[in-house]
This record gives structure tokens, C-alpha cells and sequence, in this order.
């Protein structure tokens, strides 16, 4: 069967050009008879409470007055009925405003208004108003104590602000009330591992921080064994951050400690750090260390001189004075000695290695103030 073509309308000699229903559309254009057709009800894409002409639109507002006919609390049920269906739609945040008039309306029927102020805290609860909510939910209740869904919300309201005691009381009142409620037994499942969760969360805190302060004082032990001294900079050296100091069995107070060392080259105004350097290491281990070079850099101008067995080392006292450091003795002996009292700087040795061709003139002009200023760099 095929499709008949659509009647069309054919003017007659008096007729209008337009069917009587758009010939006063005749004279505009599209985007005017858009915006007419907006002003019908009807066809409404958006709000326009205009007639086009400054005046009010007449259909619209006898749309609105339909809204409040009746009695308040028909008035009030037909705006929980229309925010039921956004709702439905999950259209929360016009429901919201629908559920809000109905409450305006101020009717005298309990059931009603326990519906509009527990299906308003639904609507908060989904967008998470979390707070108000929670008290909106309260509101219903002064309604029907008995509501069992307003309980929930309460709840999961709660729990989502991290309350969980709040949260397990709305449970257990609800419960109290009807205790096969499979929702809110659900609920406090899920309340119940989380409770747990955290508990053992801060009780794994506790133990690392009891852990932390124990391996704390072994360390702080350790050092006042060894008469260590340790003066902090004003701008410790991130590399020296980074590599720290430690025992190497942290549990034991005598084993060996391993720190990191700076190695400065004073006459070529040049250093190198050593990440690990264990406090039974000699002066003469750590220099034979360093000085695995390849030839070229040893011909590089200021090293013709620097040999395992020309270099001499000497460290700071904690007066800003100078000592030369044994190449057979162990930074443990040097650490330990009360007088001279060697520091470590940010628990970091810190060695100058000079030429021994060199070494005298350097050393007469070390200046102790400007150690001492250094210090507060």
C-alpha cells in the first residue's frame, strides 16, 4: 500500500496566501517565528513570560495558576508527583526545586510533606549535599518517625563524610525499628569493614612510628657511643640528604655506621662526594678510592700532583680550626677523639685533600673566622 502525498493548502481567489492559523506568521521570518512559537506553551524550549509586546504571556501564567488550583495539599501532592519524575529521570537539581515548591505550599497533610522532605534529602544526597541531607532527613522524621529510607540516607550521608560512629548510630536506630531491613543491614556491613579498616590503618601508624622512635634511640645511642659531634648547616647539601647516614644493621648500636662523604679540592676549587663510606675506612682507603682516575685526568692542569701517595688530608675542628688526618688511622678513631673534636657536618665527613708540594702555604692561610661563617651558609 503505497503512501498518499500530504493535502496541501490551495489558497482560492478571496482566500489568504497562509492557512488561517499562520497568516499572521506571513510577514516575519524564521528566526521571528521562532521566537513566537517559544511564547506557546506548547512549543516552549525555554522560559519566555512575555507576549512579544512588553506584555505578560497569558497562556503561560494560566499554566502557572493551574499549578496552585486546589487544595494546599493537592497543590503540594501534584509538586511531589512532577519532582518524583525528574527524579525518575535522575534530574536531580530540577527535582530538587519542584520538591522545594511543594514545601512552600505548607500543607496540613503529614504524609505529604514527609514525602517532600525525604525525597528532597534523596535529591541532596545524589549531589552531594551531604549535610543537608542529614537534615532534611530529619525533618521527614519529625513526620513518621518509622521512615525507614530517611534512616539510610542518614547514614550513608554520614558515612560519606567520613563520620562512621554517626553513620553505625542512624544504622542501629533504623535497625531498632525494623531490624530485617535489607538495606540498612547492608549498609552496616559495609560501615562495619570500613571502621575496621581504619582501625587497622592507625593501628599500622602506631607500630611504624613506635618503630621509627625506637630505631630512633639506637641511632641517637650509637652516636653518643662514638663521641660523634654534628653541626648542622644553614643549607644542608641535597646530595648529603639524599645519602644520609645509618647503622648498617639498624637494630644494633655497634655495627658499623656508614655516612657520606665530601672530598674538597682546595687548590683547584673542585669537589666529589662519596655517597657510602663506612666509619672503619682509613684516610689513605678513601683516597685510593677516588683516585681510581683515568691517565687524562691527572694531566689536566692542578692534578699533576694528586697521587694516592702525594695527596695529605685534613678536616675542621668543631673551633673552625685545622688538623691533618692520618692516612692509617680510621674515620672512627678520628670521630671519637675528644680533643681535637672532629664534627661531622649534616652527618657527613667532610675531607680536604692537598698536595703535599702544596700543602704548607695552603694551610697558613686557612682562616678560622671564615670557617665558622661558612657554616651559616
Amino acid at each position: 500500500m503505497g503512501i498518499k502525498d500530504p493535502k496541501r493548502y490551495t489558497p482560492g481567489p478571496n482566500d489568504p496566501s497562509l492557512p488561517p492559523q499562520l497568516a499572521e506568521f506571513q510577514d516575519k521570518n524564521t528566526d521571528e517565528i521562532l521566537e513566537e512559537l517559544n511564547r506557546q506553551p506548547f512549543f516552549m524550549t525555554q522560559l519566555d513570560e512575555t507576549d512579544g509586546n512588553k506584555g505578560e504571556n497569558l497562556e503561560l501564567e494560566a499554566l502557572k495558576a493551574l499549578a496552585y488550583e486546589g487544595e494546599p495539599h493537592e497543590i503540594a501532592e501534584n509538586f511531589k508527583n512532577q519532582a518524583n519524575d525528574l527524579y525518575k529521570a535522575k534530574r536531580f537539581k530540577e527535582a530538587r526545586e519542584v520538591y522545594k515548591k511543594g514545601i512552600e505550599v505548607k500543607c496540613n497533610d503529614n504524609k505529604v510533606n514527609e514525602a517532600l522532605f525525604a525525597n528532597l534529602a534523596a535529591c541532596e544526597l545524589e549531589i552531594k549535599n551531604f549535610r543537608r541531607c542529614i537534615n532534611l532527613c530529619q525533618k521527614a522524621l519529625q513526620f513518621n518517625p518509622k521512615n525507614m529510607k530517611c534512616y539510610y540516607r542518614i547514614a550513608k550521608a554520614f558515612y560519606q563524610l567520613n563520620k562512621l560512629n554517626e553513620a553505625k548510630d542512624s544504622v542501629k536506630f533504623g535497625l531498632a525499628i525494623d531490624s530485617e531491613n535489607k538495606s540498612l543491614q547492608t549498609l552496616e556491613g559495609i560501615i562495619d569493614r570500613k571502621q575496621q579498616e581504619l582501625h587497622d590503618a592507625e593501628m599500622k601508624k602506631l607500630e611504624d612510628k613506635q618503630k621509627r622512635e625506637n630505631l630512633q634511640f639506637i641511632f641517637n645511642g650509637a652516636l653518643r657511643m662514638r663521641n660523634i659531634v654534628n653541626i648542622a648547616t644553614e643549607k644542608p647539601s641535597e646530595l648529603v640528604q639524599e645519602a644520609g647516614i645509618s647503622l648498617e644493621d639498624p637494630l644494633d648500636p655497634q655495627s658499623q655506621l656508614i655516612f657520606p662523604a665530601i672530598i674538597m679540592y682546595p687548590t683547584t676549587d673542585e669537589f666529589d662526594f662519596v655517597a657510602q663510606v663506612g666509619e672503619l675506612t682509613t684516610v689513605q682507603e678513601l683516597i685510593e678510592l677516588i683516585m681510581q682516575r683515568p691517565p687524562e685526568w691527572f694531566q689536566i692542569p692542578g692534578h699533576e700532583n694528586f697521587h694516592v701517595k702525594s695527596l695529605l688530608g685534613f678536616m675542621e675542628t668543631r673551633s673552625g680550626g685545622l688538623v691533618k688526618a692520618g692516612k692509617k688511622v680510621t674515620f672512627h678513631d678520628i670521630l671519637k677523639k675528644q680533643t681535637p673534636n672532629i664534627p661531622m657536618f649534616d652527618y657527613a665527613i667532610k675531607i680536604y685533600l692537598v698536595p703535599k708540594s702544596e700543602s704548607e702555604q695552603w694551610v697558613s692561610q686557612w682562616d678560622k673566622s671564615k670557617a665558622l661563617e661558612r657554616r651559616q651558609k
